[in-house]
């Protein structure tokens, strides 16, 4: 038997989340977002699409495409910094990196799926779509292993409270009015919830009192006082000699890191 495998991507998905930061670890829809699967066309899928409009959520079956390799254990960015066994998780590291997700169906629009709230980057190869069927499809008492007790932890409060500098709070506000951008909500969620060094989590040391944490193209300082964290500064994620070499394609906010660092250089 031939061990390889062909598969096709159906469509592609339209988020505008250029990097993983700004995806949740599972969709959440208390904020409300729509994306776009636009299929690919003579394909005959507008016609696989009949009878789909009827329900309110479906599966997508797609693929990890930034990720080249796997390991056998790996470290969950929730919880406490354990290692777990790979099939224990749903790390995007894995042998065959392929994800699947169920997504709220809001409308369709000839060959474009019209979605709610996903955890799919830009441009994420989609290769299949399956309704959700509640009564197949749901077991809400069906026990979730070590999840569970992080669930759990994370019920309870959050145990710090985030607070944002004065230069922060202009480096934040110049952001969001010169360029859009806003990855306070999510910087706030994790912080609040453990800013201790971890690896996925993307937050290190700096030194003897400062903590930087990874923001996608973006980074922010901070210090932890008790159970007080204050983000000091936000910086950008890449150095000039990266953002100024055009042959490096795609780098995410690349002018504005550009804009940025010519007001507040810290390289």
């Amino acid at each position: 038997m031939d061990p390889s495998l062909t598969l096709h991507p159906i469509g592609f998905i339209r988020t505008g989340k250029e990097v993983k930061f700004q995806t949740p670890h599972q969709p959440s829809e208390k904020n409300p977002e729509q994306n776009v699967l636009e299929l690919l066309p003579d394909r005959g899928y507008e016609t696989a699409l009949q009878d789909l409009a009827g329900f309110s959520r479906i599966w997508l079956l797609w693929w990890f495409h930034r990720n080249q390799t796997w390991r056998p254990l790996v470290l969950p960015p929730r919880g406490p910094a354990r290692r777990r066994g790979l099939f224990a998780t749903r790390s995007p590291h894995r042998p065959n990196p392929l994800g699947m997700t169920p997504v709220p169906l809001l409308r369709i629009e000839g060959r474009k799926l019209i979605l709610g709230a996903c955890d799919l980057v830009e441009g994420t190869p989609v290769f299949d779509i399956k309704p959700y069927i509640p009564a197949y499809d749901a077991f809400p008492e069906a026990a979730a292993g070590w999840t569970d007790q992080v669930e759990a932890e994370l019920s309870l409060p959050a145990a710090f409270t985030v607070h944002l500098a004065t230069l922060a709070q202009l480096q934040a506000q110049w952001l969001l009015d010169q360029w859009q951008i806003d990855f306070r909500p999510r910087l706030f969620e994790l912080l609040a919830r453990d800013p201790t060094p971890h690896r996925t989590r993307r937050i290190r040391r700096r030194g003897d009192t400062l903590f930087v944490i990874g923001c996608g193209a973006w980074r922010a300082v901070f210090t932890v006082t008790g159970p007080a964290v204050e983000v000091l500064s936000l910086e950008t994620g890449y150095p000039p000699r990266f953002l100024n070499n055009l042959q490096l394609e795609a780098l995410p906010d690349r002018d504005a890191q550009l804009a940025f660092l010519r007001l507040w250089p810290h390289w």
